[in-house]
């Protein structure tokens, strides 16, 4: 099959109908299709062939929606680039993915030139804005140029889709290489799990250029008939309103961006009552901040969970059963997880070891890296490098990456076990902490934390509070004040920044 595929079945099913709000602006489902077929004969026109690599790096708006569809109609393979990616990042990507086209937009250029001295393969740059500078391709023009009149790229299930990079956190980004096939059959589990109703109405906030929203862009045309209000930017007051005006049902965010929500200074301006799913994921959510939410919007967070190299979502808490705060949630329907030793020996429910996961939604491996693939997938499992357990009821919980574990004096001490009780401090916002060097016990513990605008507190303030809810053992040695925390570009507190401090 061909991911493309997944729209033209969504025409079929649903007629024309809104699917795409951007900026007040209305785009039909067969105006988008039109607007992909039209690049994808452009794209063809410059040389794109089945196979080939091509760069997908712009902030969300329709022409990544297009973009993504035109690519996939033409057999190559996407990669999206998140556009706050740095540029020795980005330099790596261009040249190890070998791409020669790059769609863009204007305001990059600086970046996109700069990292193309490291990259002579890059051959086009297609930019979407209509005043396009001499030596570049207009998006527009080359639409205008063409008909559309083309046929879907027939490929296979084990042919390359997309090739979506890692955020790098241990080195050099990794290309997973994700198939036509793992994309689709993560979208179709996500529905045989979650079974949202077709015809939602979705705020796309979190980046397009992304695992997650490759997810979001291939599950919404899955399910079909619904409309996505895309966002370039988080601001909170756009996101309400936006909720407001659209009568929006469904919303996935990151951690950080609903611990910005409940610092609104007015949460009851907006009239929210149409959301139904609120859904967080990329990092651990503070119960603190689940349960503020509840209390302040009256509704209850969805947690899930999932890897780019398993497409992205891969475990989650019933949308209308029992959840269980802190939780990652049961495994998506056809997904096998369990937690293992470090002899790979499966461990009985509440005892902490690796969570691995199986499945056909897998990667295919990393890019150019046989190495890096052999290490992660084995005998058919994904090594995750998230330490957790699952419940006797079969939920599972993160408590820590295994490269962030503490080890005090020979014991391991998960960092989210002492940032929990920070968050319950009444003037903090947020908090993360770190193992720090120590003579006597091998590595202690250092706070981060960040408080709520407006309020004030002393270090000996904070150490008091770990004292009196943490064993003495567990408590920080140290407490940093910071206007902000170092996140990446999906909201993940960056623990290898507040190392480097």
């Amino acid at each position: 099959m061909n991911l493309a595929e997944l729209s033209e079945r969504e025409i079929e099913r649903f007629g024309e109908h809104v699917s795409v709000i951007f900026e007040d602006r209305q785009w039909t489902n067969i105006e988008m299709k039109r607007a992909a077929k039209r690049l994808a004969e452009g794209l063809k026109s410059l040389g794109v062939e089945k196979g080939d690599r091509v760069i997908i790096q712009m902030p969300n708006c329709p022409e990544v929606l297009q973009s993504f569809s035109a690519v996939y109609m033409t057999g190559a393979v996407v990669v999206p680039i998140n556009f706050m990616v740095g540029e020795a990042e980005t330099a790596f990507i261009y040249k190890d993915t070998g791409a020669k086209v790059i769609i863009s937009s204007r305001e990059f250029l600086p970046k996109i030139e700069a990292c193309r001295k490291e990259a002579p393969n890059i051959e086009h740059v297609i930019l979407v804005e209509l005043d396009t500078p001499g030596g570049y391709l207009s998006y527009g023009e080359l639409l205008e140029k063409h008909s559309g009149n083309i046929s879907t790229e027939p490929t296979e299930d084990d042919d390359l889709a997309a090739l979506i990079y890692t955020a790098g956190t241990t080195g050099w980004p990794k290309g997973v290489m994700h198939t036509h096939y793992s994309l689709y059959i993560n979208a179709k589990m996500q529905q045989d799990t979650i079974n949202l109703p077709a015809e939602m109405t979705s705020i796309s906030v979190l980046p397009l250029c992304h695992s997650y929203g490759i997810a979001s862009m291939n599950y919404g045309m899955y399910v079909g008939g619904g409309k996505s209000v895309v966002l370039n930017t988080f601001d909170i007051d756009t996101v309400f309103g936006a909720i407001e005006k659209y009568r929006a049902n469904v919303m996935g965010a990151v951690p950080t961006m609903y611990v910005y929500m409940l610092m609104h200074p007015d949460p009851k301006k907006y009239d929210l009552s149409s959301m139904k799913y609120w859904i967080s994921g990329s990092a651990p959510l503070p119960r603190e901040s689940w349960e503020r939410f509840r209390e302040i919007f009256g509704f209850e967070i969805i947690e899930g969970w999932g890897l780019t190299e398993a497409g992205a979502n891969n475990s989650v808490n019933p949308l209308e059963g029992k959840k269980k705060i802190g939780s990652i949630g049961l495994p998506m329907k056809g997904t096998l997880m369990k937690v293992v030793d470090e002899n790979d020996r499966e461990l009985p429910d509440n005892k902490e070891g690796e969570i691995i996961i199986s499945g056909p939604m897998l990667m295919k491996g990393y890019w150019n890296r046989p190495e890096e693939t052999e290490k992660v997938l084995r005998n058919g499992w994904l090594y995750t490098g998230d330490v957790g357990y699952r419940d006797e009821e079969g939920y599972f919980f993160i408590t820590e990456r295994k490269k962030d574990l503490i080890i005090k004096a020979g014991e391991n001490i998960a960092p989210r076990e002492v940032e929990e009780v920070i968050y319950r401090h009444p003037k903090v916002s947020e908090a993360a902490v770190i193992g720090v060097p120590d003579e006597v016990y091998g590595e202690d513990i250092k706070a981060f934390v960040v408080l709520l605008p407006g309020q004030s507190a002393t270090e000996d303030e904070i150490l008091e509070h770990c004292r009196a809810n943490l064993k003495r053992f567990k408590s920080p040695r140290e407490v940093v004040f910071m206007d902000s925390l170092p996140k990446s570009l999906v909201g993940k507190i960056l623990r290898k920044e507040l190392r480097k401090m």
